[in-house]
């Protein structure tokens, strides 16, 4: 679901899909978005979501922000079947302390066509805040 308004209270973050071309790209771009004087960068899809609840980066909690992602359709295509599959196999060959049972179902409901990809679940994160209003670019 594409979330749009026009409240002009909200601080706006851009993310930039021109600039990056895998998941460790976009934690990059998201730290430099999102936590600009920070030490801390992102690293992991829960590192992501703790972010947007706000108070360690750019905005505070519960702050009305706006995400702009530029370039979606080249990130839904960096961040789609091809980089997922990846993601999960590579988990799967690191082992613990990952759940493997768990991976290896969300590989094959991927493979099968009806698990998410990469961006669609960085996409869900971003949507599940509801302070966050997400436009896709």
């Amino acid at each position: 679901m594409l979330n749009t308004s026009n409240n002009n209270t909200r601080k706006m973050i851009v993310i930039h899909g021109g600039h990056f071309s895998s998941l460790d790209g976009f934690y990059e771009e998201a730290s430099n978005a999102l936590m600009k004087d920070s030490d801390w960068k992102i690293g992991t899809l829960d590192g992501f979501d703790d972010i947007l609840y706000g108070g360690l980066g750019v905005f505070e909690n519960n702050e009305q922000i706006g995400i702009v992602w530029k370039e979606s359709q080249k990130s839904k295509e960096d961040l789609g079947l091809k980089a997922t599959r990846e993601f999960y196999e590579n988990k799967i060959r690191q082992g613990k302390p990952f759940n493997i049972k768990l991976i290896q179902t969300k590989l094959d409901d991927l493979m099968e066509g009806k698990g998410q990809t990469l961006f669609e679940i960085l996409v869900e994160i971003i949507e599940s805040h509801a302070n966050i209003t997400l436009t896709l670019k």
